[in-house]
């Protein structure tokens, strides 16, 4: 099936499969070497195995990019995220061969993230981008990866905490420029992504009905979705319908910026500038989405409704979202008291009347 030639000081092997013929230097001066090289090879081709010889020749730059184009093809809207981890990904593998990249490796890959004091939520990222790149270059015909080394994932602290109470929402409002707050609003209201909000165009609007929807494939999890207007939605909305019509532009934009002739793209420096004027400590545009379904399900909302509204499509995540505050807990703490004096047979008093009452004994 082969033969074995020296080439120089070192040695070559020659075999084929299906016909085709591959040339592959031992890089060794022993012919022993090369007769076991020869050897393995021929085996991998009579269990019908591509030789390894190809996949050698791939790299992880071939890999990266195929990764990338499976992205744009399906028009997934993390491109952008996936870039990013690809850049970072280029820092230390580039150029390398993807047989070269094992889980010792990729161990020490994570060493060096976390030395830059990287945050194991974006690690994961970047390891999650790897392994989809390795697992595309196996699935390919012929294959381009011949196994894929074992990943491991850090663990995350993925709880978010970051909320609005009604005064603090209400002190930011107050400190932001006009034309933004009416934005915020809707945001509190609705629970949807900035990037919704601020794409938001007046197609999207029914003011007859007090509806706003996005339709299947607008969205961060392509599921179209519904908001029924409240009165004071319907205010902010009217008062940019308003707004539009006194500009005189056409923008198809329901909020614009400040001269009107387009979306809101960057609002982190008047944000940043409100947040200390309202004195309510650093926040982030999205606590107002967790805000906002903390206050559906508060409300008495089911959770499957607010889902909806706010765009969560899997429970996983808006479990994530940490919708009980120290006034929550203390209601809890307040209304197990009553329910115990009530089995006990004593009388029922609230926090506010420990010490206040003279009936209030030590054992109450």
């Amino acid at each position: 099936m082969g033969c074995i030639y020296r080439r120089g000081k070192n040695y070559t092997i020659k075999y084929y499969r299906n016909g085709k013929p591959y040339v592959e230097s031992t890089h060794s001066d022993k012919v022993g070497v090369a007769r076991g090289l020869l050897k393995k090879r021929e085996g991998e081709i009579t269990q019908g195995k591509i030789p390894g010889v190809h996949f050698e020749k791939v790299r992880f730059d071939e890999l990266a990019e195929e990764f990338l184009a499976d992205y744009r093809i399906n028009g997934k809207k993390s491109l952008d995220r996936a870039e990013r981890s690809v850049d970072r990904l280029k820092d230390y593998f580039e150029g390398m061969k993807v047989v070269d990249i094992t889980t010792p490796l990729i161990n020490k890959y994570v060493e060096k993230r976390q030395m830059e004091k990287a945050k194991n939520a974006t690690i994961n990222r970047e390891l999650s981008a790897l392994k989809r790149m390795l697992n595309l270059g196996a699935q390919q015909t012929p294959p381009k990866v011949d196994r894929v080394p074992y990943i491991s994932m850090l663990k995350e602290n993925n709880v978010r905490k970051g909320f609005f109470e009604h005064e603090e929402f209400l002190a930011l409002r107050g400190k932001l420029p006009e034309h933004l707050r009416g934005f915020v609003t809707f945001a509190y209201k609705s629970g949807w992504r900035k990037s919704e909000i601020s794409k938001l165009t007046w197609s999207h609007v029914d003011l007859k009905n007090g509806i706003v929807r996005l339709e299947a494939g607008e969205t961060k999890n392509n599921e179209g979705r519904i908001v029924y207007l409240d009165d004071e939605l319907k205010t902010v909305i009217n008062a940019q319908w308003e707004a539009r019509k006194k500009a005189g532009k056409l923008t198809p934009y329901v909020f614009t910026n400040k001269n009107g002739s387009d979306r809101i793209k960057q609002l982190r420096k008047s944000w940043n500038t409100a947040c200390k004027g309202a004195k309510i400590g650093k926040k982030l545009f999205h606590d107002l989405r967790r805000t906002a379904v903390r206050n559906m399900v508060r409300a008495g909302v089911p959770e499957r409704v607010a889902m909806m509204i706010s765009g969560h499509k899997t429970r996983s995540v808006f479990e994530r979202y940490n919708i009980v505050s120290a006034d929550d807990l203390k209601l809890a703490a307040q209304k197990q008291e009553i329910y115990l004096n009530e089995q006990r047979g004593y009388k029922t008093v609230t926090f506010a009347d420990f010490g206040t009452k003279k009936g209030a004994s030590q054992s109450d």
